[in-house]
């Protein structure tokens, strides 16, 4: 038999040295929730591609006059010189496209289309964002109040939010927008309009996020740490909203960008109507709707409008989707 090999004080301090002999050492970092979701939706290339072109629309709309200034372009500048005044259509082939006017001329008046898209830009957005907003406030509070507190408050709550989801909500807005055209609560212009579309669009349409609200608070009040912040005598509104709300902004952010393009169509189809942005200013909705009369003879004039609408909601909901796949992958 060998004798054991005895083993000095020195060479088994050194053992876990020789262990990691050849390995890299790095240090190991925790990740917190939000670095992790980020590095989820890098992943998912058709969702950062819809995100690079939400924050390019976003900054069109942002800095729209000072690049149509920069343009040497005016979206209510008639030029009549570059119509036909037999048909009324622009000269040249497809919509009068030239270096001067890149995406071609309004038929009848000769108006550029790009200083148009990219008036029409800002006020699609400041509606879609300002109605998201409106409803989000008040969906969110009484999400919160139904689901915390239950019985007759949960019973209140969720009727009136099904007394709003019967209302027939297109043709009501048609008739709240057309009523206060002439002016109210002392503004009148485009400043009443995109007041009006705000309100209207985004005060019917809070019990969509109410809902999920409502469903995702009567999960969570069950939860340990909402016992144990009633427990240390925590008051009901601290608990919605220092307990409860921090936790539910991973949905209301996921919702909110998929709320965010159905008010862009919203918006755009009230303006179509007639009932929302009114003219000379450009809006999209109204832009699509001047071209009914011309889309046979002159099909650039729609497909523009249709195109912004079309890429600027198709924007949005890839990076809903990426962002929801990104902060609870359970979904997916």
């Amino acid at each position: 038999m060998t004798a054991p090999i005895e083993t000095t004080g020195s060479q088994a301090e050194a053992q876990p040295e020789a262990v990691l002999e050849g390995v890299e050492a790095k240090k190991i970092e925790g990740r917190s929730l939000g670095q992790i979701a980020w590095t989820r939706f890098k992943r998912d290339k058709v969702a950062v591609a819809g995100g690079l072109i939400v924050v390019l629309l976003i900054l069109i709309a942002a800095l729209s006059r000072p690049l149509q200034s920069m343009l040497g372009l005016d979206p209510n500048a008639f030029n009549q010189d570059l119509i036909d005044p037999n048909t009324s259509l622009p000269k040249g082939d497809f919509g009068g496209m030239s270096w001067d006017h890149p995406l071609g001329v309004e038929p009848k008046f000769g108006r550029d289309i790009l200083a148009r898209i990219l008036e029409g830009s800002w006020v699609s957005l400041v509606v879609a964002f300002g109605a998201t907003i409106l409803s989000n406030a008040i969906g969110v509070v009484l999400g919160l109040v139904a689901g915390y507190y239950g019985g007759r408050v949960d019973t209140v709550v969720s009727r009136l939010m099904d007394t709003f989801l019967a209302f027939p909500l297109l043709l009501f807005a048609i008739a709240i927008s057309a009523t206060l055209q002439g002016g109210a609560f002392g503004l009148e212009g485009l400043p009443l309009h995109i007041s009006v579309l705000i309100f209207v669009i985004g005060f019917f349409n809070w019990p969509y996020m109410g809902r999920i609200v409502r469903g995702q608070t009567l999960a969570l009040r069950e939860r340990e740490f909402i016992d144990a912040s009633r427990g240390m005598g925590a008051g009901g509104p601290y608990v919605l909203f220092k307990e409860l709300l921090p936790n539910l902004v991973a949905p209301i952010i996921v919702y909110s960008t998929l709320l965010i393009p159905t008010n862009i169509i919203f918006e755009a189809s009230l303006s179509f109507l007639g009932v929302g942005i009114q003219p000379p200013q450009a809006s999209w909705g109204g832009m699509l709707n001047q071209a009914v009369d011309f889309f046979e003879v002159d099909p650039q004039y729609m497909i523009v409008p249709g195109l912004a609408i079309f890429i600027t909601v198709l924007a949005f909901n890839l990076l809903g989707d990426g962002l929801r796949d990104a902060l609870d992958p359970r979904s997916r």
